[in-house]
């Protein structure tokens, strides 16, 4: 019943932008937190920003300055607006929804990811 689409993804050159969106089917949960995380070549795949339901942020340090994220509950949509690209920000990415009822376990779930290629 839970479905993620992303959009935004492309090739920037280095010190342009982009902005991703990720728009969640939920259904009747609830959604406690949204982010984003990304994965490059040869890497694992890590955290790059999370926005709570109560509206508090967390940023991995190398895009401290540089991105945001942003959600509107109503329409249960995340952002990320990244500025000032860098080639080490390419890799795709993947928005990220934890769902859950008020009094029941909560799940996390995976958009189908997006590329982002920055060149060097």
């Amino acid at each position: 019943q839970v479905q993620l689409v992303e959009s935004g993804g492309g090739l920037v050159q280095p010190g342009g932008s982009l902005s991703l969106s990720c728009a969640a089917s939920v259904d009747i949960f609830t959604i406690y937190a949204m982010g984003w995380y990304r994965q490059a070549p040869g890497k694992q795949r890590e955290l790059v920003a999370i926005i709570t339901s109560g509206g508090n942020t967390n940023y991995t340090d190398s895009v401290k300055g540089r991105f945001t994220i942003s959600g509107d509950n109503a329409k249960d949509t995340v952002y990320l607006q990244m500025n000032f690209l860098i080639p080490e920000d390419t890799a795709v990415y993947y928005c990220y929804f934890r769902l859950g009822r008020s009094w029941g376990p909560r799940y996390d779930y995976w958009g189908q990811g997006t590329q982002v290629t920055v060149s060097s």
